[in-house]
């Protein structure tokens, strides 16, 4: 990471949760920044990958459902996969 370019975060922990984190990057090999950056950064792209809702104005609306509503191009590996039983369901 550039030096220049990174800013400092801090926060306070209760002990048992530090303990926790403290083992945890004990095992992972990595230091504590590291390893809170890393856990941090994969939890906010799991809650913004989440996101359900967004806005788009009229145009971009319209071409949205039409990309929606139009049939699928062949194409072998949507049609393998589309046939293929979910984990689940074998």
């Amino acid at each position: 990471m550039n030096v220049a370019t990174s800013k400092t975060i801090n926060f306070r922990a209760p002990a048992t949760k530090q303990a926790l984190i403290d083992h945890a990057v004990e095992v992972s090999g990595m230091n504590r920044t590291e390893f809170i950056l890393d856990a941090v950064c994969e939890k906010a792209r799991e809650v913004l990958a989440d996101q359900t809702r967004f806005a788009l104005n009229r145009q971009a609306l319209q071409r949205f459902n039409a990309l929606l509503d139009a049939p699928l191009e062949h194409n072998a590996a949507i049609r393998r996969l589309l046939s293929t039983p979910a984990p689940w369901e074998r």
